[in-house]
């Protein structure tokens, strides 16, 4: 399967189209070396995302990180830790396949985001220069072309964010809007993620994305979990994280 976070998918579709659409499973990558990215890579997962928010990635590491990504065939995005024109630019020039961008309150932050990634209809900087450009391989015409379809997913993590959910999912050329129950629950004023308050946010962002033909994704603390946001239409999952995988099979080990 191509992976869908390498193409710009239609600001609307169908719900056939919706239907139609497979489901999407990866893992956030908090640990700083490149081996991490070859055997996630070896384990078949559609994405990983490089968590530059909450982990210790400078802009060399996600360099290298971004290279072996290429280099295994496992398609790499960046967490950024925030939404600024030079977080972003630097960042895709890398040759990170989208970015999942935190803190999206409201639409006027999402066509900030959006514009901050296009070059065509945003305000993206160019280089020839760069790995996303070929090292200057192909014609500027080819590198916009190919650069315009990265894809960009903006968190929803606020009380603020859900009311805001249906005009911030609605920006054009955004590729979906992910749902962070974390920072939505301390938002709300609750330090429980399965909260029912939250739980009935979380559903009304994504009912919103949905609605707009984009895609939705979360975090599933398990199978059953992933289940049940698929039915209600998620297509974009996380499982925990490389630090949390390897934890839980080394607990498995020593309980056996």
């Amino acid at each position: 399967m191509i992976p869908l976070i390498h193409r710009c998918e239609k600001p609307e579709m169908t719900a056939t189209e919706l239907q139609r659409r497979p489901i999407e499973i990866g893992t956030f990558i908090k640990t700083p070396a490149p081996h991490i990215v070859e055997i996630l890579a070896l384990a078949g997962l559609d994405f990983a995302v490089l968590d530059a928010e909450h982990a210790p990635f400078d802009l060399s590491t996600l360099d290298v990180m971004l290279l072996a990504g290429r280099a295994a065939g496992l398609p790499l995005m960046v967490r950024v830790p925030d939404f600024q024109a030079a977080t972003l630019l630097r960042t895709l020039d890398l040759g990170a396949h989208g970015v999942l961008v935190p803190h999206v309150d409201t639409a006027d932050d999402a066509r900030n985001v959006v514009a901050r990634c296009r070059y065509r209809t945003g305000v993206r900087g160019y280089s020839s220069a760069s790995r996303s450009s070929g090292y200057g391989e192909g014609s500027m015409a080819q590198t916009i072309e190919a650069a315009d379809r990265v894809f960009i997913m903006c968190q929803i993590e606020s009380a603020q964010a859900v009311e805001n959910a249906a005009e911030i999912a609605a920006t054009p050329e955004m590729g979906g809007i992910f749902i962070g129950r974390a920072d939505l629950a301390l938002s709300m004023g609750y330090e429980d993620t399965k909260h029912p308050a939250v739980l009935a946010a979380a559903e009304h962002a994504i009912a919103a994305g949905i609605a707009a033909g984009k895609r939705v994704g979360v975090v599933a603390t398990s199978q059953a979990e992933r289940r049940h946001y698929a039915s209600l239409g998620v297509d974009w999952f996380l499982h925990a994280s490389d630090q949390a995988l390897l934890k839980e099979a080394a607990r498995a080990l020593m309980s056996s």
